[in-house]
């Protein structure tokens, strides 16, 4: 895809997920095969400490893999999280933390994403695994 259209795909992407887009929440690639995200460190999204806090770290992962879910879609199907596990196995105080998502199944009625966070020197922060349920289009179809 080019990177025009990779821009518009993403920028389509994040408009329809606002919270996502208020925490501050980038989009730089999505595909079927892998979604990649990131979210800048700020005291506004810290717990005491100044660690970025759990909520916005899953977050990121949720956004993330929710995109990589999501393209894996049949046309006119939706999708929404049913269940989300996150390991945190660090803490993060200054930079950036990079989201990379992808499919570990993709089924008819599910879709299991695995999300690894990372940060700037390229350490494992935390992973997420979620499950997405796939919701039918509303006049039935699915293909």
């Amino acid at each position: 895809m080019p990177p025009s259209e990779t821009a518009a795909l993403s920028a389509a992407l994040l408009a329809a997920m606002p919270f996502a887009t208020q925490l501050g929440i980038e989009l730089h690639e999505a595909a079927p095969d892998r979604a990649v995200g990131s979210l800048t460190w700020s005291p506004e999204v810290c717990t005491a400490g100044g660690a970025m806090h759990g909520g916005a770290l899953m977050a990121l992962a949720d956004s993330v893999g929710a995109v990589c879910a999501y393209l894996n879609l049949p046309q006119g199907a939706g999708t929404s999280t049913v269940e989300s596990k996150t390991n945190f196995l660090r803490g993060v105080a200054s930079g950036r933390v990079h989201a990379t998502a992808r499919p570990l199944h993709v089924g008819g009625t599910l879709i299991v994403v695995q999300t690894d966070l990372r940060d700037d020197k390229d350490r494992l922060v935390g992973q997420t695994t979620q499950t997405q349920i796939v919701l039918a289009a509303k006049d039935g179809a699915t293909s």
